[in-house]
């Protein structure tokens, strides 16, 4: 069997070591976290000792910290609101089809934020404002302080969508921050809103009041015990990034986004006149997993809103998202190097 070489960590990364075997420990025990009895008590204890160490972690309060079902539950508790919404042009999915009544901020080519644009559209009044911290399709970091800055005049709140970022980079201050485990090296089923003010929110998931009556449901115990094991073991993202720059200068393609800065993991490749579809298979067959734009479509592949929204017109369909994780060898960055450039190279032949 062909060897795969995994590129896709942007959609998830696999679980840590510590991770699997806190999920191991944490689902034999017998106990739902809200039982009084000793069971329970020992189930609660691990939640409870999780939320503090992710706390910790993420430096803010123990009980700022709202346990959810992945990253796209967490935006949705914050989005779950009455006021206004601005969101970047940019944002995930989660953000747009959760508030499709939001009005978009535009961005420029490299995908940073107009921050004119948004000023303006915040004088209008107070405004729940969603910028992604680093996007999940070029990895382009958004400029947050002055994000913060400009909502923090206006009266407004701000939520930032730290799924890819968290853990490759320092958390935000904001209102609300959306962060999953899964992309951190926990497992799927798994995330966190933290909340500056908690009370304020409505509950999207309704049930038996857990969560301080913030999320019903009966806690992922497995999940968010392996979530804070994930934690204690940081990657060496320098070194990722160094793998990045070296596949993009053998590449020698268009990277959408370079001109910002960006996450160290994360490549937008442009191979005009070849579908991304296309080049997705392409490097399946060649035992090479990439993605084009989010994983979460249900498989579907579509052309990029996020390149869309760069002003890139049909090429917005002709790229391929490549992402690195802190496993990543530099024989695997040979390997996908090859394999693209063939592809560019038929493409090519066949255009001649």
């Amino acid at each position: 069997m062909k060897s795969r070489i995994y590129l896709d960590h942007a959609a998830t990364t696999p679980a840590r070591p510590q991770a699997i075997a806190a999920l191991a420990a944490a689902a034999a025990v017998v106990g739902n976290p809200s039982s009084v009895h000793s069971g329970g008590r020992t189930a609660n204890g691990i939640v409870e000792t999780a939320r503090d160490r992710i706390a910790a972690w993420a430096g803010c309060r123990a009980d700022a910290i709202i346990f959810t079902s992945g990253g796209t539950e967490a935006l949705a508790l914050a989005l779950n609101t009455p006021q206004r919404v601005l969101a970047g042009a940019t944002e995930h999915s989660a953000v747009l089809a959760a508030r499709p009544d939001a009005a978009l901020v535009p961005v420029d080519a490299d995908g940073v934020i107009d921050l004119a644009a948004l000023a303006a559209l915040l004088a209008a009044g107070p405004a729940l404002v969603a910028v992604q911290h680093a996007n999940n399709e070029t990895g382009v970091v958004q400029p947050i302080a002055e994000v913060a800055a400009l909502v923090a005049a206006a009266g407004s709140r701000l939520l930032v969508d730290a799924v890819q970022s968290a853990g490759k980079l320092p958390l935000p201050h904001a209102d609300f921050v959306a962060i999953s485990a899964h992309k951190l090296g926990g497992v799927p089923g798994t995330g966190a809103l933290i909340a500056r003010d908690p009370a304020g929110l409505t509950p999207v998931q309704r049930g038996g009041g857990q969560e301080r009556g913030h999320r019903g449901g009966t806690p992922n115990l497995p999940g968010i015990a392996a979530f804070a094991a994930a934690i204690d073991s940081p990657a060496d993202w320098n070194r990722v990034a160094v793998l990045r720059e070296t596949l993009e200068a053998r590449l020698a393609a268009t990277i959408h986004g370079a001109g910002a800065p960006r996450l160290p993991n994360i490549s937008n490749i442009a191979l005009p006149g070849v579908a991304a579809a296309t080049q997705v298979m392409r490097l399946d067959l060649a035992g090479i997993m990439v993605s084009a734009g989010a994983a979460c479509s249900s498989g579907k592949v579509h052309a990029s809103h996020v390149l869309a929204a760069m002003g890139l017109g049909d090429a917005a369909g002709e790229a391929i998202r490549v992402s690195l994780g802190p496993d990543t060898l530099g024989s695997d960055i040979d390997a996908f190097a090859a394999a693209w450039l063939a592809m560019a190279g038929a493409r090519d032949r066949h255009a001649a």
